[in-house]
Parts: C-alpha cells; structure tokens; sequence
C-alpha cells in the first residue's frame, strides 16, 4: 500500500493509469476517438480525486459526492467521460482503512439510501451515458423510492456497474483483482499487467456499453474475441500481437460504438483497491520495463 498517498492521489492515480494502458478500444494515450481524447481522461481524474475522500463521502453521502463529481467534470470537460469510474470510486474513497477496503465498501453499500439514489439519479441525467434506454421499475428519469442499492440492484443484469452495487464488487475482488496480481507476480510490466486484466474481464463479463450500444450479440462476439487474445497467448505467443491489434481495430470500427467502456470503468476500481492493498506497489519505475508492454500492443 502506498502509505504516503492519500484516498483523492489513489484514486487520481488509478484513473490515470487506467487511462494511459494501451488497452484494446478505449481512449489512451496513443489512440482517441473524435468527441473524447485522453487529456479529457486526464483532466477529469484530477477533478473526480477532488472530491474522493471519506469525509466528503459522509458528509455529502455516496449521491451527493457523485451528483458533485459529474457536475463539475461536465463543467470542465463538457461531455461525460468517467461517470461510471465516478460512480464506482465514491463508495471506495468513503472506506477509512484502505487495507480493509472490501469489508468497508460493505458497509457502506448496505447503508445507501434513497437520498443517494435521487442524487445519482439526477448525475446519471446530467452526464447522459451512451446507449442510456428506459428501465421497466425505477427508471432514471422518474422519481426512485428504493435505495440506490435496491435501484441498482434492479439493473444488475444489464450494466456493470449496476452489478458491482449488488454484489458488493465482486468482478473487482474475485476476478480482476486476482488477475492482475498473478501478472505482476510473473514479472509483468505494469501496463501489460493492466491489458491482461482488461481482456480476462472482457472474456468473462461481455462489457454492458457494448451490450447497450450494439445489443446482447455484438457483445458476446468482443467476449469471444477477448478469449481469443488470451488463447493466443498475449503478450508472447506467436501471432499474439497480431491477434491483440486485430481486435483493437474491430473494437474501434463501427463510430467506436464497441468502445468497451464499462470494462474501462473497472478497470479504475480495480486499480484502486490495488493501490489500497498493496497489489501495486510504490516505488516502481513508470517507465521502461516496469510500465511499457513496448511493441507488444
């Protein structure tokens, strides 16, 4: 755990590094798309870290928090690039002790109130995420009389980050985070260790913004194509390369509506909770061997 960092420097340190891993059809530093290119990424991880802090978190309450967030990166930014890191960062960020990150994110969870879902219900407006349809019971654009777990909980088959609310995060605790330690404990660099992680996600959990954007289908095909990077071996099978570039260009076809956007957003929770644990330690070279995946993306 990075002792001398606080809760807003993890959290502004998770998006970027989430942003800057050359991972298969998100935005990073290498690669953009024509409304979003990585300093929107950049500049809206150091307004989100503004306001990520435990006592924030229970003065304004987990809705409060993200209502702020999204209104002032909007203010700066002018669309909505992290609503979904925003969403998932809050109730992370109100846990005290980091080293008991999942007990504590429990606890929160089970205190939301209705009051939370009013408040992220009018973020959730505000930001206007792609692929946004109508929902048959607590729809955004009515009045919610659950709590946003509940509310959430509702939405857990279609969305991702829906899904975390209800299961107390477990694509974060039991599946990415797993994942990314075993490839760092092989020696990894960083950012490779980061692309693992996105595509184990992507193969297991077919991502919900593809899902909403292009329909069940098309999602399930970038799974089947995320499984067959890793059965090539990436990062150093024979062909793997190829088979890595070759689903980053059919991910950005289409207007980039494959963009696997939820995937991204755990991606950022699961860097924080490594920060928090330990998993990624400090100091490290962000650069040469302990950062670059190189010419292997």
């Amino acid at each position: 755990m990075s002792d001398g960092l606080g809760h807003r420097d993890l959290a502004q340190l998770a998006c970027l590094l989430e942003a800057t891993a050359r991972k298969p059809g998100n935005v990073h530093r290498c690669r953009g798309f024509a409304d979003a290119g990585f300093l929107d990424f950049a500049v809206s991880a150091s307004v989100l870290a503004r306001h990520l802090d435990p006592k924030l978190v229970r003065g304004f309450g987990v809705g409060g928090v993200v209502l702020r967030a999204v209104r002032e990166t909007r203010g700066l930014v002018g669309h909505n690039t992290n609503l979904g890191m925003i969403l998932l960062l809050t109730p992370m960020a109100g846990v005290r002790v980091r080293r008991r990150l999942r007990e504590g994110l429990a606890r929160i969870l089970d205190r939301l109130s209705v009051a939370d879902t009013v408040a992220v219900y009018e973020a959730i407006r505000l930001a206007r995420p792609g692929g946004l349809g109508e929902a048959p019971e607590q729809d955004v654009a009515d009045e919610p009389t659950v709590t946003l777990r509940e509310a959430m909980g509702l939405a857990a088959d279609r969305d991702a980050i829906a899904r975390q609310y209800a299961t107390g995060y477990a694509d974060v605790f039991d599946l990415a985070l797993p994942t990314l330690g075993d490839a760092l404990r092989a020696g990894r660099p960083l950012e490779a260790a980061i692309v693992l992680t996105h595509l184990t996600l992507m193969a297991g959990r077919p991502d919900t913004l593809i899902a909403r954007k292009r329909g069940e289908a098309v999602a399930r095909e970038s799974a089947r194509r995320a499984a067959g990077v890793l059965a090539s071996g990436w990062p150093d099978g024979p062909g793997s390369v190829e088979a890595i570039r070759e689903f980053d260009e059919w991910l950005r076809a289409d207007g980039h509506a494959r963009n696997p956007g939820a995937t991204a957003d755990l991606i950022a929770a699961t860097l924080y909770a490594a920060l928090c644990d330990g998993t990624i330690e400090f100091p490290r070279h962000l650069s040469g061997e302990g950062w670059d995946a190189g010419d292997r993306l």
